[in-house]
């Protein structure tokens, strides 16, 4: 089934991480349908977000591998698409 979704990436220690956090996101591009990243610098913390759609399990094992990287915290919700 497939599944509309919004997921928001926190990545802590962006120089050590963004290679990283790339190439699983650039593995996953068929199922990301906009994305859009914030630096913030008060924080020293860099923010995505991603609206994805896709199958419950490819938009898990998406989220999955991103939050086995250290310094990496992700959310997401996900709705059934009609």
């Amino acid at each position: 089934m497939e599944r509309i979704g919004g997921v928001i990436i926190v990545v802590k220690n962006r120089k050590k991480v963004a290679r990283q956090v790339n190439d699983i996101l650039s593995q996953y591009g068929d199922i990301i349908i906009g994305r859009m990243g914030i630096p913030y610098r008060e924080r020293n913390l860099s923010i995505i977000s991603l609206i994805v759609e896709g199958s419950t399990d490819t938009l898990g094992a998406l989220t999955g591998k991103l939050g086995m990287i250290e310094d990496v915290e992700v959310k997401s919700v996900l709705i059934t698409k009609e």
